[in-house]
């Protein structure tokens, strides 16, 4: 089942680093917006493979990221066509190639230049930088509590987003402030589209 031209679906995602609240972000603008978002896949790899990673797995990462963003855009599509939405619907994805970039550069220094094609291949209609002021919340997949390197990690995403074309949003402060910065700018963004 395939939208209209006119119902292209917005795809928004949160990049940060870790434990920035980017799946709490879209979790609560998928509530807020009454859509769907897209989960890491990372998280779901990294507990059935365990956490010893190497390489080669964060491009197995990479393509079962895109893999779970598909099948996201699929069921949306249809969702909304059994509706007869007159908005237009919006996809929130909790991480992308860029995540994927700096993941792969910053622990291995390098990056497959499949995730690179992706990059440049791929699409989006919006990003929001989740700023790394939130307290780090330890859980058993994490690795970077330490401030300089989350700030490091912060600082990449941050000149990744400098230099692009896509709009972005930075989103700061608790997690309700973040969610309701986030609504405002999604609501101003959509409006650019219509």
């Amino acid at each position: 089942m395939k939208l209209n031209s006119t119902d292209h679906i917005l795809k928004i995602v949160a990049i940060g680093p870790e434990s920035t609240g980017k799946s709490t972000l879209c979790t609560e603008l998928a509530l807020h917006f009454s859509t769907h978002w897209c989960q890491e896949y990372a998280r779901e790899y990294l507990i059935n493979n365990g956490t010893n990673y190497s390489y080669e797995d964060l491009l197995l990462i990479a393509k079962g990221q895109l893999a779970l963003e598909e099948k996201a855009l699929i069921e949306l599509s249809i969702h909304h066509s059994k509706n007869d939405s007159t908005k237009q619907p919006i996809l929130f994805i909790d991480t992308d190639m860029y995540v994927m970039k700096v993941w792969s550069e910053f622990v291995f220094d390098q990056c497959d230049p499949w995730i690179l094609n992706q990059i440049s291949e791929r699409k989006y209609d919006g990003y929001l930088l989740c700023k790394h002021d939130l307290p780090w919340t330890k859980d058993e997949l994490r690795e970077y509590p330490e401030v300089e390197k989350r700030a490091s990690l912060y600082n990449y995403y941050k000149d990744i987003l400098i230099n692009q074309q896509t709009p972005w949003f930075e989103v700061t402060g608790s997690e309700t402030e973040r969610t309701q910065q986030a609504i405002n700018w999604v609501d101003k963004l959509r409006k650019s589209f219509q």
